[in-house]
């Protein structure tokens, strides 16, 4: 995520990485995947990645029906580690934007 001009000179103000975070504002599960994401990569090496459906499943256990409404908050939940300076998002083994990324994802750590 790139740093918009809005958020120059104070960042660490910012709770939101996107309007869609604003909107639907963070919940307990939100918190969880966030942390889940976090313990995922600090249990393998520092170059590794994990796919967010992996912090989806732990979190909303083994059964897809409901662990696969879970992807988009995971998705968000990277979207804000990224915004904390915590994560990456890369595509093709490439840092990418998350705003703008489409597709699959992978989160790294910094």
């Amino acid at each position: 995520m790139e740093e918009r001009r809005a958020w120059r000179g104070h960042a660490d103000e910012v709770r939101y990485c996107s309007a869609s975070c604003r909107r639907h504002g963070v919940t307990a599960t939100d918190r969880q995947l966030e942390a889940t994401i976090l313990e995922l990569l600090g249990n393998r090496a520092r170059s590794a990645t994990v796919c967010p459906s992996e912090a989806a499943r732990l979190v909303g256990g083994g059964d897809e029906d409901t662990w696969r409404p879970l992807m988009e908050p995971a998705r968000r939940a990277a979207r804000r580690l990224v915004a904390a300076g915590d994560v990456v998002i890369v595509q093709g083994g490439h840092v990418v934007d998350p705003s703008t990324a489409k597709g699959p994802i992978r989160i790294r750590r910094v």
